[in-house]
């Protein structure tokens, strides 16, 4: 299946799905309600939306109609549920799933805050394991992830999917950025380690928010 072209709706509507299928399993297919407050939800979205439930209803039925999506019914179902279906027609590894998912959710993200914030959706060990999914998922005839160039006092490269249209990837890594990469023997700088304790916060509260759903 070649690369699709989503709008803004569509993104989240099939990052949610993505997300809940990886996160709570046994909740998932989503009603359309659970959905439009996957989509909505405050936390690990960004941006956050109010999308109304005609919007992601609309949204749904277009992928699906791209092969995107699907709805499971009959027994044991006494409404319509809605599941993703981009692991199969995108060839995609759970890993690979997790990070497209979270860069569709929260736009841009590096390595290192893609690694923290997958925790919930996928096993990755290391930021290594990261770098390799995004690698991955950028090494395609149509990649779905390119590199991001770097601004004025960014310390790690940023990456973006190309899901909602065609991303201006950063050039080629030469030896001044190969350079760039190797561990400094201070250490991480200290945006990178506000970035990865902000990471850790909204993992942790991710988590308690799902803990909160169990019980009630």
């Amino acid at each position: 299946m070649s690369r699709p072209t989503l709008d803004a709706t569509e993104t989240r509507v099939a990052g949610a799905l993505i997300e809940k299928a990886l996160t709570t399993p046994d909740h998932y297919p989503l009603t359309l309600n659970s959905l439009v407050a996957a989509c909505n939800q405050k936390s690990s979205r960004d941006p956050v939306t109010d999308f109304s439930e005609r919007e992601v209803k609309d949204a749904a039925e277009r992928l699906m109609r791209r092969g995107l999506a699907g709805t499971t019914a009959g027994a044991g179902h006494r409404v319509a549920k809605f599941r993703h279906t981009l692991d199969r027609a995108l060839d995609l590894s759970r890993r690979e799933l997790a990070t497209l998912a979270v860069l569709m959710l929260r736009g841009p993200q590096t390595p290192g805050e893609i690694r923290t914030r997958t925790a919930r959706l996928a096993d990755f060990e290391s930021v290594e394991d990261a770098e390799e999914a995004l690698w991955l998922l950028g090494d395609r005839d149509e990649p779905l992830v390119v590199r991001l160039e770097r601004e004025p006092g960014q310390s790690a490269d940023r990456y973006a999917h190309t899901l909602s249209g065609e991303v201006e990837a950063a050039p080629p890594a030469g030896a001044d950025e190969e350079m760039a990469t190797v561990p400094l023997a201070g250490g991480p700088t200290l945006a990178e380690r506000v970035s990865e304790l902000e990471a850790e916060v909204e993992r942790l509260r991710a988590e308690m928010e799902a803990f909160r759903a169990q019980f009630e």
